[in-house]
């Protein structure tokens, strides 16, 4: 078969590309290397919705990541995506970063977020009474939040799929042939033909784009390392603590997860090996050492996982997205960690680029999107559903008794449109063997349950 359209990446930007042309009149693939998607980058990061109050004024990134903010708000409502509206408070710990918040307080106002406020050193410590000494004061960021970045990557590519999309999981593109109506995609499972062919390829975007023709950018792999602290902790955390950014970025934050865990990272190390994705003794030393300054008090709790991501850093400061009409192709580079708040905007922005090319209105009678199943802490999950328990007793055996993981659960992740291919891709869709005993206590009885999918399969 031939495709219109080919999206190769099955990370957040690319499943959201694959859900928004999906919706039209085009045939489309969605190409991933990996077995699953949300396998790469799109899996260990930060998890923050943000506003977009610090993006560079008049980039493409800032438009987008507001839009994408207002975009994704309405998706996770729309499909049970969890989300916390926390806020955040950067903190100034020095007379230098205490007088940057006005000039903070105004990019946000030309990003067109206006509800940051400066708050006094009192302040801060009302609304955070746990920090180290020596704040001396505070930018309020009301509107970030905290998401589930695994489910929404799940949402967007369960809703392409509902919508035509054929997903193609285990393709690693290996070169590509141009022709004059089409170009032949040669993967690791056998070859694929598209009439266009977006590269949302993440690591390996500027690898994709070199089989184009094109030596434009160079993406540097940046390792972000973070600490998971226990449940226990989560009271000490009720917003999103922030520093002051810098050159290099956001720096280490403290922020409370989706999950009910506190987070502290991550370090930003770059590297040449794109699949570097260990942790390091170096890193969590580091970690711990910002941790004892910004909250002694959470360095008393336990460090129930550590974990690594990759991010896509580029030496551009903006979103790299072009179009070479000739060879029918799409670059979506230099994707960093606000792709997660950006992806639906980016699909928007990058279907309104390729409609000068191609017929992409929206089709009539679309499926309505998935509903997701909770992962958040702060709804019901089904172990505390009464009903759902009544009506499937499985609802009500848990497996999993850290993340109170059920049977039920289980099997609805394998019964549904994209089922997990391995034990991690489970975790994701269920939280199972996600918590503090890091499936010491449940590892078996799950391997058991899964297996059993596996032959019922």
């Amino acid at each position: 078969m031939t495709f219109d359209i080919a999206v190769i990446g099955g990370g957040l930007v690319g499943a959201a590309l694959a859900r928004t042309l999906g919706g039209t009149s085009r045939s489309v693939a969605l190409l991933e290397a990996r077995d699953d998607v949300g396998d790469g980058t799109s899996k260990a990061n930060t998890a923050i919705l943000h506003t977009g109050f610090d993006a560079t004024p008049g980039t493409l990134e800032s438009r987008l990541v507001a839009r994408g903010y207002a975009l994704l708000g309405a998706y996770a409502a729309e499909t049970g995506v969890p989300v916390e509206r926390t806020g955040a408070l950067l903190v100034a710990w020095t007379s230098e970063q205490r007088d940057a918040l006005p000039g903070l307080r105004r990019k946000a106002e030309q990003n067109g977020y206006t509800a940051c406020g400066i708050v006094s050193a009192d302040e801060v410590y009302r609304q955070v009474p746990d920090l180290g000494p020596g704040a001396l004061g505070g930018l309020s960021v009301p509107g970030e939040s905290i998401i589930c970045t695994w489910t929404t990557n799940l949402a967007l590519a369960t809703d392409a799929v509902n919508r035509g999309v054929t997903l193609l999981r285990g393709h690693r593109v290996t070169s590509v042939a141009v022709g004059p109506s089409t170009t032949g995609i040669s993967t690791t499972a056998g070859r694929v033909s598209a009439r266009w062919v977006i590269n949302a390829a993440g690591l390996g975007a500027d690898v994709l784009d070199r089989l184009f023709g094109y030596d434009r950018f160079t993406v540097t792999p940046r390792r972000g390392e973070l600490l998971v602290f226990d449940k226990l902790a989560r009271p000490l955390v009720p917003v999103i603590v922030l520093p002051v950014p810098s050159k290099v970025g956001k720096g280490v934050l403290v922020s409370p997860t989706i999950y009910g865990n506190v987070m502290l990272g991550p370090t930003a190390e770059d590297l040449s090996d794109r699949t570097a994705t260990g942790t390091s003794a170096d890193g969590f030393a580091f970690l711990r050492e910002k941790g004892a300054e910004l909250m002694p008090r959470l360095l008393e709790e336990e460090v129930t996982a550590t974990y690594a991501g990759l991010r896509a850093a580029i030496d551009r400061g903006d979103y790299l997205i072009d179009v070479d009409a000739d060879q029918r192709y799409v670059l979506v580079g230099g994707i960093r960690s606000t792709g997660l708040t950006a992806g639906m905007a980016i699909a928007e922005h990058v279907s309104g680029l390729l409609s000068g090319f191609l017929d992409l209105a929206p089709r009539e009678n679309l499926p309505a999107p998935p509903r997701m199943p909770n992962l958040g802490e702060a709804g019901m999950r089904p172990y505390q559903d009464a009903a759902a328990i009544e009506a499937d007793p499985e609802y009500g055996r848990i497996v999993c008794f850290c993340e109170r993981v059920t049977s039920g659960e289980i099997r609805d992740a394998y019964a549904s449109v994209i089922p997990p291919s391995d034990l991690d891709g489970l975790r994701r869709r269920t939280r199972v063997m996600n918590g503090r005993c890091q499936g010491f206590y449940c590892g078996a009885h799950v391997a058991e349950l899964v297996e059993a999918q596996g032959a019922a399969r």
